[in-house]
C-alpha cells in the first residue's frame, strides 16, 4: 500500500472520500450471517457461541421472526397510555426534571471494554477489524469485517442475598447461590507486591433459560453499582458487593441504554406477553437509587422490520429514544410521556447515542426498496425538531457513535466490507478522516459485536477521545494462537488533520485498549493473561510508556479471564470487571458463573 497524497477536502459536499476497499480485499465471512434491510440496519440474528438464535436485542440473543407475524392488535401507536406500574403496582412517575448529563460516553466514572476483545480462544471474538488501507486520493479505514410466565414484578426486595432459583423441572432443583468470600480470601492471600485485592465477587445467581442470558450495566449510582439481567435488577455496594436490593421485572429484558439519567432514573427494555408470543415492546422505567418501579407501558411496532428490528435505547436529559429500523420514538423519563414519533420527510432515525446532546443516525427512503442513503443529525430529544444534518456518502451506512463530543463516527460499506471513521465540527460540518499507519490493523468491539448483538450506537470498547485526540487500539500480534502472546498498540490520532500523532506499545505478552480519557490521560484496560492478571493504566496525551494505576492479582488471573467479554470500568481507584453474557452447559452452572469482580486496594 502507498502513502496517500495528504488529505483530501470535503467532496461533493459529503465530506471525506471513504474510498472502498481493494478489490482483492478478502474479508472473513460475516459470524452473524446477517441479511442487510431496507434502511441498512440488520435484524440482529443467531451468532456465533454455538447457540442458536433466542429472543431479545442489546447484546440479548436474536428476535425470532414467529411471534412478530402477529403483534397485538390495539389501536394507537403506543398500544397503551402510561399505564400503573406493572401488574398494577401504582405508577411512580415523579415529577423530576432533567439535570445536566455527565459529559457523553459510557456511565459517569467509567468506560466500557473487553476482555475478550483481543482473545482468538475465548469463545467467539467478533467485532470489526479495521485495516488500514492507503488508497490514492485519501487514507481510508476498511474494515473486514421455552415458554415463561411473567414473575409477579415491579416492587424491590430488601433481601441481601440473591433469591432461590426456580426448581429445573427435572426432579431436583439448581444449586444456590454461594458465598465467594473465600475465593477472593484465597486470591489475595496469594498476591504479590503491589498487586491489588479483589475486594468482592459475585456470582450470576439466577437460573437462566438453557441458552443463557446477556448482562447490562454496570451502572453507577453514588456508592452503588446497578446490573441487569434476564427478569432481575440487582445493585450492589461498591465497597464490599453487599446486595443493597433487587427487583423484579414484569418481563424478559430486551434493550437498555448504556446511561442512566444524572439522578439515577433509567428505562429498560422487556417484553411483553409469555412464551412464542413474547414480544419486545415494553418499557419499565426504574429508579437505580432506590431499586423501585417506576412507570411501565408499551408502544406498537409497525411493519415486519420494525417488529424484526432490535432497539436502539439512548438515555439523553430526561428523554429516552427507542429506535429500530424503520423510525424512533421518544418517552419522557419522568413521566412515560410520549414526546415524538415519526417524524416529517422521508428521513427516520433509527438510533440515537446516550448523551447531553440528541445526536441520531438516520435513513432515508430514496427509491421503493432503496433505503441505503444516510445522515448523522442532530435532533432536540425533547421535541424531535431537527437542528443539523450531514449526508453520508451514497453507499455508506452510519456504524457507530465512537465519540458524540468530539463527534466521532464510523462508517460501513458492507458491499465492499469497507470502513471508515470521521469526525465532524459541532455544528454538523465535515471535519477530518482518520488515516492509519503502513500495514497496521485496528479494532473496536462495540456492544453489536458480542455473540448476538443489539442495535445500540454508542458503547464501543477500544476507542477514546479528548478535545484533541482520537485514541484506537490495533489488533493484537499473536491473537490467532491459543496462549501465545497478545502484544498490541495505541494509536493517537489528531482530530484536526486524521494522521497518527504516536504510538505507544502495551506490555510484553499483553493486550491493552482505551477506556476513556480523564485530566489530560488516557486511561486503558490492560487484559489478563494465562499467568498475568489484569491492570487499569494510564498514558499521558504526549505518548509513552503506559503508566500502572491498578495492577490485578497474578493468582486471580483464571477467575478474571472467565469473565466473558466484559465491560471494565475505572473509578475513585477501582476498576470493576463484568461479564456481558452467562450460559452454562449444565443446569446450575449459569447460577455459579461470576459475573462481577471489584478490585483495589
Amino acid at each position: 500500500m502507498t502513502q496517500p497524497p495528504g488529505q483530501q477536502p470535503p467532496q461533493e459536499g459529503f465530506g471525506a472520500p471513504y474510498d472502498p476497499p481493494p478489490a482483492s480485499y478478502d474479508p472473513p465471512p460475516n459470524p452473524y450471517g446477517q441479511q442487510p434491510n431496507p434502511y441498512g440496519r440488520p435484524p440482529q440474528q443467531s451468532g456465533p457461541y454455538g447457540a442458536p438464535a433466542q429472543p431479545g436485542p442489546y447484546n440479548a440473543p436474536a428476535q425470532q421472526p414467529g411471534p412478530y407475524g402477529t403483534p397485538p392488535q390495539q389501536p394507537g401507536p403506543y398500544n397503551a397510555p402510561t399505564q400503573p406500574g406493572p401488574y398494577n403496582v401504582p405508577s411512580q412517575p415523579g415529577p423530576y426534571g432533567a439535570p445536566p448529563q455527565t459529559p457523553p460516553g459510557p456511565p459517569a466514572g467509567g468506560s466500557y471494554g473487553g476482555g475478550g476483545f483481543f482473545r482468538g480462544r475465548r469463545g467467539a471474538i467478533v467485532g470489526g477489524v479495521i485495516a488500514v488501507a492507503l488508497l490514492a486520493g485519501g487514507g481510508v479505514w476498511l474494515a473486514t469485517g421455552g415458554s415463561d410466565d411473567p414473575p409477579p414484578g415491579g416492587k424491590a426486595s430488601a433481601s441481601p442475598t440473591v433469591p432461590a432459583p426456580k426448581p429445573t423441572g427435572k426432579g431436583e432443583e439448581s444449586p444456590g447461590p454461594s458465598d465467594l468470600r473465600a475465593e477472593a480470601d484465597g486470591i489475595n492471600k496469594l498476591r504479590g507486591k503491589g498487586e491489588a485485592k479483589v475486594l468482592w465477587l459475585q456470582e450470576g445467581g439466577i437460573d437462566l433459560p438453557r441458552n443463557g442470558q446477556n448482562a447490562y450495566g454496570p451502572w453507577f449510582v453514588g456508592d452503588t453499582v446497578v446490573k441487569a439481567m434476564y427478569r432481575t435488577v440487582s445493585a450492589y455496594a461498591v465497597g464490599d458487593g453487599a446486595e443493597k436490593w433487587t427487583l423484579q421485572l414484569p418481563g424478559r429484558m430486551c434493550g437498555a441504554p448504556s446511561q442512566a439519567t444524572a439522578d439515577g432514573k433509567i428505562v429498560l427494555g422487556v417484553e411483553v406477553g409469555t412464551g412464542d408470543r413474547a414480544m419486545c415492546n415494553g418499557l419499565q422505567m426504574v429508579d437505580l437509587r432506590t431499586g423501585k418501579a417506576g412507570w411501565f407501558k408499551s408502544y406498537r411496532r409497525q411493519g415486519a422490520w420494525d417488529m424484526l428490528s432490535d432497539l436502539a435505547m439512548a438515555t439523553n436529559g430526561n428523554t429516552v429514544t427507542v429506535g429500530r429500523t424503520t423510525r424512533t420514538d421518544a418517552f419522557r423519563i419522568s413521566d412515560g410521556k410520549v414526546l415524538f414519533g415519526e417524524l416529517p420527510g422521508n428521513c427516520q432515525p433509527f438510533g440515537f447515542a446516550s448523551g447531553p446532546e440528541g445526536i441520531a443516525a438516520a435513513s432515508c427512503q430514496t427509491a421503493e426498496d432503496d433505503h441505503k442513503e444516510q445522515l448523522v443529525e442532530r435532533i432536540d430529544p425533547a421535541t424531535g425538531k431537527l437542528l443539523w444534518k450531514y449526508k453520508v456518502k451514497k453507499g455508506w451506512q452510519i456504524g457507530q457513535f465512537y465519540s458524540v463530543n468530539p463527534l466521532v463516527v464510523s462508517l460501513e460499506k458492507k458491499e465492499e466490507k469497507g470502513w471508515a471513521i470521521i469526525t465532524l465540527n459541532p455544528d454538523g460540518t465535515y471535519r477530518s478522516q482518520l488515516v492509519g499507519g503502513k500495514g497496521e490493523d485496528y479494532r473496536v468491539q462495540c456492544d453489536s459485536d458480542l455473540i448476538t448483538g443489539n442495535g445500540n450506537l454508542d458503547n464501543c470498547a477500544g476507542v477514546a477521545t479528548d478535545d484533541r485526540t482520537v485514541y484506537l487500539a490495533t489488533k493484537p500480534f499473536g491473537a490467532d494462537a491459543s496462549d501465545s502472546a497478545v502484544d498490541n498498540k495505541v494509536v493517537a490520532f489528531d482530530l484536526a488533520t486524521g494522521k497518527p500523532r504516536w504510538r505507544s506499545p502495551a506490555p510484553a505478552g499483553q493486550g491493552m485498549m482505551p477506556l476513556r480519557t480523564e485530566n489530560g490521560r488516557l486511561i486503558l484496560y490492560v487484559e489478563p493473561e494465562s499467568k498475568k492478571g489484569g491492570a487499569i493504566a494510564a498514558l499521558p496525551q504526549t505518548g509513552g510508556k503506559p503508566e500502572l494505576l491498578l495492577q490485578h492479582p497474578d493468582a486471580g488471573s483464571p477467575t478474571e479471564r472467565s469473565l466473558f467479554q466484559p465491560r471494565v470500568v475505572y473509578r475513585d481507584g477501582r476498576s470493576l470487571v463484568m461479564t456481558t453474557f452467562i450460559s452454562g452447559i449444565k443446569d446450575g452452572d449459569e447460577v455459579r458463573a461470576k459475573s462481577l469482580e471489584m478490585f483495589g486496594d
